[in-house]
């Protein structure tokens, strides 16, 4: 295992968590202006009709996705700068 991939593990484990938690911000705020209710509907929850609660999944589902790709490339890129190599 090169330098740069043992100096990614931490930073890449740290990012995600960090990443997790900034895309369930952004969700949350999403579905704010799209929504009908504050919350988005959970997949059981009775009183939301299918459209609802498959929109809210996708739209969940990108966003985490999104957050995670550009937050991964970054620390990719911040891992290369200081050690010269990309880590993947």
């Amino acid at each position: 295992m090169t330098a740069s991939k043992l100096v990614y593990k931490p930073v890449g484990l740290a990012l995600g968590a960090l990443s997790g938690m900034f895309a369930g911000v952004l969700f949350k705020q999403a579905w704010k202006m799209i929504g009908r209710d504050g919350d988005a509907p959970d997949a059981t929850d009775e009183e939301r009709g299918w459209g609802e609660v498959v929109t809210a999944a996708a739209l969940q589902g990108a966003i985490f996705a999104g957050t995670k790709a550009i937050v991964d490339r970054a620390g990719a890129a911040a891992i290369r700068s200081l050690t010269g190599t990309w880590p993947g």
